[in-house]
């Protein structure tokens, strides 16, 4: 395989940006300063810039905890601090499937495989989400039934919810719900809807895949079984 294509498909750049980089001379394999041209295969060391790139067959997915105020973009000029940033170690292109808010917290996949990214946010996979959340006042039993059997946002009426009081006081409650849909901040403004105000909200789970014991910044790789039950 050319050079420029193993680069090219273990998602480092375009081929041409690829050949680019061969020719300043940022490429080595085997330890050699690489030359435009030049074949390797998945058994050579590839670098670029002293950092190895894998080659694109090797497929992970982690789960993560994205902790609150890390972004989940990718962008190269974004000056927050990005989930991506926690896998600087791992010389794999990665990026996050599906979305958790800026000041939101919890469970969210990192991986290279795009068929897996593509199916998981495909309809046809929508996968339940479970939330624990902090809220402002006290849940009354009345207003957990209407998160239950959909409220009416400026988008639509949300899906009926799975809702479940943890705790509740007259200053604040601990609730967790899940839900199917994936509406930009949707289980803040179904709160709001009903009157309270979100303090803290952490994904707990995703389908199958729990948070578990991982703290915020830590990662681990899913499991065949795990993968399998999301994409079944």
């Amino acid at each position: 395989m050319r050079l420029q294509k193993y680069l090219a498909d273990a998602g480092v750049a375009s081929r041409r940006k690829c050949e680019s980089l061969i020719g300043e001379g940022r490429v080595a394999v085997n330890g050699v300063k690489a030359e435009l041209g030049a074949s390797v295969n998945e058994n050579d060391i590839v670098e670029l810039d002293g950092k190895r790139v894998m080659p694109a067959s090797l497929k992970v997915v982690y789960a993560f905890y994205k902790p609150k105020n890390v972004i989940c973009s990718s962008a190269e000029n974004e000056d927050r601090i990005k989930v991506t940033d926690y896998f600087k170690d791992i010389p794999l292109r990665l990026y996050t499937v599906g979305r958790l808010d800026y000041d939101s917290e919890g469970l969210i996949f990192v991986t290279n495989d795009g068929d897996f990214a593509d199916k998981l946010t495909h309809p046809r996979y929508m996968k339940t989400k479970t939330y624990r959340v902090f809220c402002s006042g006290e849940v009354t039993k009345e207003e957990t039934e209407a998160l239950r059997n959909g409220v009416e946002l400026d988008d639509g009426i949300t899906a009926p919810a799975e809702v479940k009081i943890v705790k509740s006081y007259p200053s604040k409650s601990l609730i967790e719900i899940t839900i199917r849909e994936g509406r930009n901040r949707q289980v803040r403004r179904m709160l709001e809807k009903v009157g309270h105000t979100t303090l803290r909200l952490c994904r707990i789970s995703i389908g199958n895949v729990k948070l578990g014991g991982l703290k915020p910044g830590e990662r681990r790789i899913l499991s065949a079984p795990e993968i399998d039950g999301l994409l079944g």
